[in-house]
């Protein structure tokens, strides 16, 4: 084992071999940079997390109310979730992961957020595909609790609505299936989602036949193997209150 790489953990799944790493790259300072990869494809990496972050603070600066219960989809490195369990609204939090070698990583905190996590006892992990889940209102997200309502989902698993993790994923972006999600939002609940690429006039379009009000956010970091910015964004939408 390299001081400067070491492989974690490999394990297969069923999207291929998934790995999480832990490197330093010397120009970059004493740091531990940890990434997942599926297969060749890296998946993500904690040198990059301020979008990740900002899809739960924009999501939930549109929710109204206090006590809330809020969901994730896509645990990755826990970014999202942790950033969402800082605002003190929230009573209870789902983490929505199809890949139960992730979320081992986190209860054995192999991940340095995975301690954050387990520490706060309004995280719960949820074992189970996020879009089998959401079209299924009847059932939902909550195993224990069939039909529940949520004030908040937070989506964070594809590369865009146009790029997909995995080829099945696809179906999910539609009208139809979209509208079934939302079944599960309160009133004036928040579908906020993240994406690599910038806003997609398409996508915004699509949203808009299921939320009363959609707004597409663009946010900026600095990525030093370019040096210089990049982008991702987030959508942010909310429910109509009938």
């Amino acid at each position: 084992m390299s001081l400067l790489f070491e492989e974690i953990d490999s394990q297969p799944s069923p999207l291929g071999e998934i790995s999480l790493r832990r490197r330093r790259i010397p120009a970059l300072g004493d740091r531990d940079i940890y990434e997942v990869k599926l297969g060749e494809e890296f998946l993500m990496s904690s040198m990059f997390v301020e979008a990740e972050e900002a899809l739960s603070s924009l999501g939930l600066a549109a929710v109204q109310g206090d006590k809330l219960s809020v969901v994730v989809g896509g645990l990755g490195l826990g970014y999202t979730a942790v950033a969402a369990l800082r605002d003190e609204r929230i009573a209870e939090l789902l983490i929505v992961e199809a890949l139960d070698t992730v979320i081992g990583w986190h209860r054995d905190e192999l991940v340095p957020l995975g301690k954050v996590l387990n520490a706060d006892a309004r995280n719960r992990y949820v074992h189970g595909s996020f879009f089998d889940l959401a079209t299924a209102p009847h059932t939902g997200f909550d195993l224990d609790s069939a039909g529940k309502k949520f004030d908040a989902i937070l989506l964070d698993i594809d590369h865009s609505p146009t790029e997909f993790l995995n080829a099945a994923n696809a179906g999910f972006y539609s009208t139809e299936n979209l509208a079934l999600m939302a079944e599960q939002l309160k009133p004036k609940g928040v579908f906020a989602m993240w994406s690599q690429n910038l806003p997609e006039e398409s996508f915004e379009a699509l949203l808009k036949t299921v939320f009363e009000t959609v707004n597409s956010h663009v946010i900026s970091f600095y990525n030093p193997f370019l040096n210089g910015e990049s982008t991702n964004s987030v959508y942010v939408c909310v429910k109509g209150a009938a």
